[in-house]
């Protein structure tokens, strides 16, 4: 049965312009805490039954497209040596940071059968309870944005010890980045191996980077990336980052399939711009606190932007967050489904 949004992937026509969102299946959602419980985050994301739950309902309720694998970027860091914890009100937290070649040297590298096996039942568990005309995606964090966590140690708002390593040890970090690379890579094959349609890179932070600091640090990693994935697979990979939109010249020639934009990115003149065969975007996710006229006159701004050319997909320029209501959610996939189909 045919799948519009892997269709739109390969900027095919759809009967509708395709969507799903970023963080679809979450806080905001009731069903999402009666599956989580107490249960911990980390122990939620390595749980194959919870989490392929929480993928499936959010499917369902919203009636999305495509359902994308609930999971989080770090804990593919956790085999590899690093302490990662969730704390209430703080988020994820690396105990011990990586600030030098040691630290940096002890980082172990295996493939992602033995690093996270979870993930493969995951992926199984969600294939066999989605609709046959439903696509599953997959995810990882790129190169430079679990650098940055596992530098950090937990968010930042200036990645002072980020930039300090790339300006002052540039040959630790590309022997960082390059592991990173290598273990992505097998934990995105497996999750192909397994199932998935598509996968997503999700690259969260590399808007704090120049034109310059991307092309010298950053590019020739995620080429890597994208070269191994495609080495062994066809399935559509999407790349999507925020604040990025300086550095989109630079990543339209990686041999990405599809190019997600952030909601301060112009829809319509970038992908002209950079010649794309599809795109992902790009309401604000702010737009879903508002009422649903709002929410209406957002979104059909978006549509007219692209005048139903092949190749959109609509998505947020960003992820849910908590305090959005459901039935704006709801409202939106209906409506983009509804106005887009006429």
């Amino acid at each position: 049965m045919a799948k519009v949004f892997i269709d739109a992937c390969h900027g095919k026509s759809t009967p509708h312009t395709p969507i799903w969102l970023n963080r679809q299946a979450g806080r905001y959602m009731p069903e999402y805490h009666q599956v989580k419980g107490d249960t911990p985050s980390l122990d939620f994301f390595k749980n194959p039954e919870l989490a392929a739950q929480a993928t499936l309902d959010a499917q369902r309720i919203l009636g999305v497209d495509a359902a994308i694998m609930f999971a989080d970027l770090l804990p593919i860091m956790e085999p590899m040596g690093l302490a990662l914890d969730y704390l209430p009100g703080q988020g994820p937290v690396f105990a011990n940071p990586v600030r030098n070649a040691s630290d940096v040297e002890a980082l172990r590298v295996a493939p992602a059968e033995e690093a996270t096996p979870y993930i493969s039942q995951t992926v199984q568990n969600i294939v066999s309870g989605l609709p046959a005309d439903i696509a599953l995606i997959g995810f990882a964090g790129a190169p430079f944005t679990l650098a940055s966590y596992a530098i950090e140690g937990q968010g930042s708002r200036n990645y002072v010890h980020v930039k300090k390593m790339m300006y002052e040890a540039p040959a630790l970090w590309h022997q960082l980045l390059a592991k990173l690379v290598t273990q992505v890579a097998s934990y995105l094959k497996l999750q192909i191996a397994s199932g998935v349609d598509a996968v997503q890179i999700f690259d969260t932070w590399i808007g704090s980077l120049s034109p310059y600091d991307f092309s010298t640090y950053v590019r020739h990693h995620l080429k890597d990336l994208i070269v191994a994935i495609k080495a062994e697979s066809d399935v559509p990979i999407i790349y999507f980052g925020t604040g990025n939109v300086h550095l989109l010249p630079q990543v339209a020639d990686l041999g990405i399939d599809v190019i997600a934009f952030d909601w301060r990115t112009p829809l319509r003149a970038t992908w002209d711009a950079l010649d794309l065969t599809a795109v992902q975007g790009n309401l604000d996710p702010i737009v879903l606190c508002a009422d649903q006229a709002a929410i209406r006159t957002q979104t059909d701004q978006i549509l007219k932007d692209v005048e139903g050319r092949n190749g959109h997909i609509f998505n947020l320029g960003h992820g849910i967050i908590p305090e959005t209501p459901v039935d704006n959610v709801k409202f939106l996939v209906d409506h983009v489904h509804t106005a887009s189909s006429r």
